[in-house]
């Protein structure tokens, strides 16, 4: 307003009156010519305009110079307060961050996203807290970047937790601007990814921050099996926050700087006179090696974002899409003579279900998942002919491949991601049965294994199984047999298909013949039934494959169901035993 009285001669005579009296503020940028800025500085008595390297044009009346336009002197602001969001907490708490060997919350996006991909959403967002003096504590953005990018030019909604600013603790604005995220990565059918380094809860919010993370709460569940969501932990994350990434699909930890934890040390040691340190309580190798929260551990920070990167490309953007498929060298036609020899003739002889893996899929690369967790049992992603499989395998150098009770929850949960995502499975046998023994049982093996065996019925998806040695008992049910409508079920010459080993089966049977009398029914059990003849008999296998042969029957296969259609029946939805 000032600026347009100043412009009209009839009130020049007004003019430097007028300027004396005003603020500089009240000016900001003037014209001194075209395409030079200024700034409005007083001067004997009046006003000038001193040289900025900015500019739009001004012109001048009498010896005060028209101040810039309202909109120029938002811009100017707009870029101060962009500046100090992107400075996060200041310079100090950069310092530290760097300090603890943790990037911030911008450079981490820098490394997960494609270069110059990320466009950020409400980085002006301010809390709205006036309790315990946070009136006079102001960052733009608040403590979370968030936004949109790309990941090898796929889009990925995201959001990074800033622990510069008020520790990364979480306000009702740093919930909704992850809401905001959250709910478009639903709308345009796309992954969501969440770098979580924060202290917790927002104490002088109150209530206000614990509603605003059951709102993340929400949009996790509905999420699920809608989108894939993936959660790095890059710093603490504790108390009810932990939550989100439990929900998640996959959880990366940092070592020795990230931590997951409902209570803390001190709280254990109040409560249950424990003492503990932060590692032992909730560090990576805790929750990836002993209670399977995690299932990737990584060295540092951007270890965690390549690797996050990596499992991204084997995905889909959303439920409604097949997986992505890459252009690969490796012939479908590719026999390996070394899987005729890799199974040895002694039963009781382990080997490594790895070299399996690496022998059958796309040039030997694949993606293990939870590696460290429950290691008799083997899940990963992996490629056959450029396409995404999951796998799941028993692994005889550990347990001697039984399932237990980590092992069918760690095999369950991967097989529903797969057959929500409309990820193939191929399942490799080598099972003895389930793990015997008290612990076992009073554990709720029973009711864990049953995880396994629903997942494996329920799902829709295309199901190749390879028998590569053992099957027995209940356990070859579970492990996607026929009779759970495994849609391919091959076994290798060496496989064994009976409801126990012959040694076993044998002392239960004749238990009062001499051991002479014994060893001859243990060889007339092992010609009967300790081979896959009977099984194919049946219909239960469809075919005995060579071991060298197996890779180029399972793309055959996989081409064959790539159309395929099952649909369970209609329900709200189905009570597997949790």
């Amino acid at each position: 307003t000032v600026a347009m009285f100043l412009l009209r001669p009839s009130f020049r005579p007004l003019a430097a009156a007028a300027a004396s009296r005003l603020p500089i503020a009240a000016f900001g940028s003037l014209k001194i010519k075209e395409g030079v800025f200024g700034r409005v500085q007083r001067a004997n008595g009046g006003l000038k305009v001193a040289p900025w390297t900015r500019g739009t044009s001004t012109v001048s009346i009498g010896d005060v110079d028209v101040p810039r336009s309202r909109a120029a002197q938002f811009q100017e602001n707009l870029e101060v307060l962009r500046g100090k969001a992107v400075l996060g907490g200041g310079e100090k708490r950069v310092a530290a961050q760097h300090s603890r060997g943790k990037l911030l919350a911008r450079e981490r996006l820098e490394v997960l996203l494609d270069e110059g991909s990320f466009l950020e959403y409400d980085q002006l967002m301010e809390h709205r807290c006036v309790d315990f003096g946070m009136h006079e504590q102001h960052f733009p953005g608040d403590s979370v970047v968030t936004g949109q990018g790309t990941i090898n030019g796929r889009l990925v909604f995201v959001f990074s937790q800033d622990f510069t600013v008020f520790g990364g603790s979480l306000s009702e604005v740093h919930s909704l601007k992850i809401q905001k995220v959250m709910d478009k990565a639903m709308l345009m059918g796309a992954p969501c990814i969440g770098l979580c380094d924060s202290g917790g809860a927002r104490i002088q919010e109150g209530v206000d921050s614990l509603g605003g993370y059951a709102e993340i709460f929400q949009r996790n569940v509905l999420a699920s099996g809608v989108i894939p969501q993936i959660s790095i932990i890059m710093g603490p994350c504790a108390g009810g926050a932990v939550y989100s990434p439990a929900i998640t699909d996959f959880t990366i930890m940092v070592e020795g700087t990230s931590h997951l934890f409902i209570t803390g040390p001190e709280v254990v040691k109040t409560v249950t006179h424990e003492e503990v340190t932060f590692d032992e309580l909730g560090g990576a190798r805790a929750h990836s090696v002993k209670s399977g929260v995690a299932h990737l551990t990584c060295e540092n920070d951007i270890d965690a974002l390549l690797r996050a990167r990596i499992l991204f490309d084997y995905l889909p953007l959303s439920n409604s899409e097949k997986p992505p498929r890459r252009y690969t060298a490796d012939s479908r036609n590719r026999f390996d003579a070394s899987l005729d020899k890799l199974v040895p003739e002694d039963p009781n002889v382990p080997y490594d279900m790895h070299d399996v893996i690496t022998k059958l899929v796309d040039d030997g690369d694949y993606y293990e998942i939870m590696p460290k967790f429950a290691q008799n049992i083997i899940i990963a992603f992996a490629r056959l002919e450029g396409r995404t499989v999951g796998v799941v395998g028993n692994q005889p150098m550990c347990s001697a491949g039984c399932l237990d009770i980590d092992a069918s929850v760690k095999a369950a949960r991967f097989v529903r991601f797969c057959d929500a995502f409309n990820i193939p499975i191929i399942t490799l046998v080598d099972v003895p049965g389930f793990l015997p023994g008290v612990d076992q049982e009073h554990g709720g093996i029973i009711r864990h294994g049953a995880k396994l065996l629903y997942a494996y019925a329920e799902a829709t998806v295309p199901k190749l199984t390879v028998i590569t040695r053992k099957a027995y008992g209940g356990a070859y049910d579970v492990m996607a047999s026929k009779h759970l409508r495994g849609d391919i079920n091959l076994a290798w010459p060496s496989s064994e298909i009976a409801v126990m080993g012959a040694k076993g089966a044998t002392a239960i049977l004749y238990r009062d013949l001499t051991p002479e009398d014994t060893q001859q029914k243990l060889e007339e059990y092992e010609d009967l039934l300790c081979n896959p003849h009977m099984a194919a008999k049946r219909g239960f296998i469809d075919d005995i494959v060579e071991p060298r042969d197996t890779r180029s029957r399972l793309c055959d296969e996989l081409d064959a169901l790539y159309n395929k259609e099952l649909k369970n029946p209609d329900k709200k939805h189905g009570n597997i035993p949790l």
